[in-house]
């Protein structure tokens, strides 16, 4: 009998083609070769109570910043429905249980319609007249800041917006795109163009404020006012956790790494090729000196990830911070991913605190509210992941996130102090992944 050929049906090329359309765009949400799944071999349990305590924070700041531009500084409690989402309290969780549990901040009363209003007690109007005092004893750094951002950037030039995203990391008034950017026509001015988008510009640069955090810290450089950035070959501060101590195997390579020259972050990158370790080694830099701007020393990754362009770093971003995690420590707990610089640290608590940080703290040691309870899971609980590809991405963009139950809001309230985390060895992470961060290419 001669072999005959089976014909597929019509539409099967149709056919064929749409489950690959589907399957390949949800192989993007659902990959195991995501962020979290690369990171959750590394976590760092005292840098995730740190992410916990900024999320608590985070809640009360924004309700007393927004309690703070109302006329009277009070809002009928329905109207908060609109905020859910930055206060991060879905339903079926009720707003006003949330308020109940910081009386010394806020407090609750009815009119005679019988409508609930929050407003600020007392000590809540003494902190935020606090803040706005310590935010104008900061503006001097928080400008020479914002000017630096202006000329690490490649056409020292940046949205205004993108620099908003800074603003309480850096200390700046909520109003500083209509008063603080007019005070010194000197440093910067304001452009818009032609789609009405507002642009800042450096108009002079500062050679002192080209040396890096890191040339001051290792050299001692307080002051160069004939400063020229050129090419460095300071080592990056890393700081492992005490237990991890094979890590040291691989020192040569470390060595190595760390002996490379890179070009300053004030320097012109435009010749830079992509790619190269002298590219990746400047974005090293780069995040450091960024991140070093800020208040707390850490970031929501995506505010970083959008000053590629500008900046001169690349595409895939994330998996440098991933790489290199002894200078840089990225927790996916929540929503959103944060990136921590790990030498700023001591456990859970900043190593130097500025008074804004310090008066954060504060309000958050007048709140009831600690959070939720949920379980991250250690690494003797998670499946067993392949290490070969850890660092590679399927994706043009790192920061396409798969959807995991596990990281979903849990319906719990209770205290902080209640073990958020469980007590596991500070990071867990195969020593071959060391070796391939840090060998030669």
């Amino acid at each position: 009998m001669s072999n005959q050929l089976i014909k597929p049906p019509t539409n099967f090329t149709k056919l064929f083609k749409n489950l690959y359309y589907v399957a390949s765009h949800l192989r993007l949400m659902t990959t195991s070769r995501r962020v979290q799944d690369r990171s959750q071999k590394k976590r760092v349990h005292a840098l995730e109570v740190a992410v916990e305590k900024h999320k608590i924070a985070s809640k009360i700041l924004f309700l007393l910043e927004l309690l703070k531009h109302e006329p009277e500084q009070i809002i009928p409690i329905r109207s908060l429905d609109q905020h859910r989402r930055p206060l991060n309290l879905p339903k079926p969780h009720k707003i006003s249980d949330f308020i109940r549990k910081s009386p010394k901040l806020f407090e609750l009363y009815k009119d005679q319609r019988g409508t609930t209003w929050v407003g600020l007690t007392k000590k809540g109007e003494e902190l935020i007249e606090e803040e706005e005092r310590l935010i104008g004893d900061n503006e001097e750094k928080a400008v020479e800041h914002v000017t630096r951002l202006l000329m690490m950037s490649v056409e020292k030039i940046l949205p205004l917006d993108k620099i908003a995203h800074f603003r309480r990391d850096l200390g700046l008034p909520y109003d500083f795109r209509k008063q603080l950017v007019h005070k010194y026509p000197d440093i910067f001015q304001v452009l818009k163009n032609e789609d009405d988008v507002e642009f800042l510009k450096l108009v002079s640069w500062n050679p002192s404020w080209s040396v890096t955090e890191l040339e001051k810290k290792v050299l001692g450089i307080t002051k160069a006012d004939d400063h020229v950035p050129g090419m460095l070959s300071l080592p990056f501060p890393m700081k492992f956790p005490p237990d991890y101590k094979k890590v040291y195997r691989y020192g040569g390579q470390i060595e190595n790494f760390q002996k490379r020259e890179y070009l300053s972050p004030y320097a012109d990158a435009k010749e830079l090729k992509a790619g190269s370790v002298e590219f990746d080694k400047r974005a090293i830099a780069v995040m450091h000196e960024v991140l070093s701007f800020m208040n707390e020393k850490q970031l929501v990754t995506d505010h970083l990830t959008h000053f590629r362009r500008e900046f001169v770093m690349p595409q895939k971003l994330m998996r440098i911070l991933l790489k290199h995690f002894g200078i840089f420590y990225v927790s996916e707990r929540g929503k959103r991913f944060r990136v921590f610089l790990t030498e700023a640290y001591d456990g859970s608590e900043l190593i130097e605190k500025s008074p804004l940080v310090v008066w954060k703290e504060k309000v958050v040691n007048l709140t009831g509210y600690r959070g939720r309870k949920k379980k991250i899971e250690t690494f003797d609980d998670l499946p067993d992941l392949e290490d070969d590809d850890l660092f590679e991405s399927e994706s043009e963009d790192d920061n396409v996130i798969r959807i995991d139950q596990s990281f979903k809001e849990e319906g719990t309230m209770s205290d902080l102090e209640d073990e958020l985390l469980p007590q596991c060895s500070e990071m867990e992470m195969e020593i071959g992944e060391v070796q391939k961060a840090y060998k030669d290419k």
